[in-house]
């Protein structure tokens, strides 16, 4: 049997324009019959937490190109990226981990994030993961 290709990313920021990119990568891993898992840790972390990353906003320095592009990725019919999320987690391709030690540091509980995180885990689990990727990236 022929292993699938992995792709492991890192996401530690929860700005619209890093989950876009994140979510782009894991599109295409899948679309190419790849896994793709993503570690979502410190600001990241927060992106899971119900209702958050329909709030997601760019970070201050390009604050002044959020609404043009809004109106753009709604011109262009583009999912929200969790919209991107749930039609990834479709896949079986695609799997979620939230950083536990991020998530007490923060005191964030498993209730209070999005039905589709797969596993909270540490590092040390998570590199393991990434350590039999074909691509590991950091966003």
């Amino acid at each position: 049997m022929v292993e699938n290709k992995k792709l492991a990313l890192v996401v530690q920021s929860g700005t619209i324009d890093k989950l876009y990119c994140a979510f782009i990568l894991a599109s295409t891993a899948v679309s190419m019959d790849w896994e793709a898992h993503l570690y979502f840790t410190f600001w990241g972390l927060h992106s899971l937490i119900k209702g958050a990353m329909d709030k997601a906003t760019l970070p201050r320095d390009y604050k002044n190109l959020e609404e043009e592009m809004k109106k753009n990725l709604e011109k262009m019919n583009y999912p929200t990226p969790y919209q991107m999320l749930k039609r990834l987690k479709q896949s079986n391709l695609f799997h979620i981990y939230a950083c536990t030690p991020t998530m007490q540091m923060f005191g964030t509980k498993k209730e209070t994030l999005i039905p589709e995180v797969d596993k909270m885990v540490g590092a040390a689990t998570f590199l393991s993961i990434a350590a039999d990727s074909d691509v590991t990236l950091f966003i």
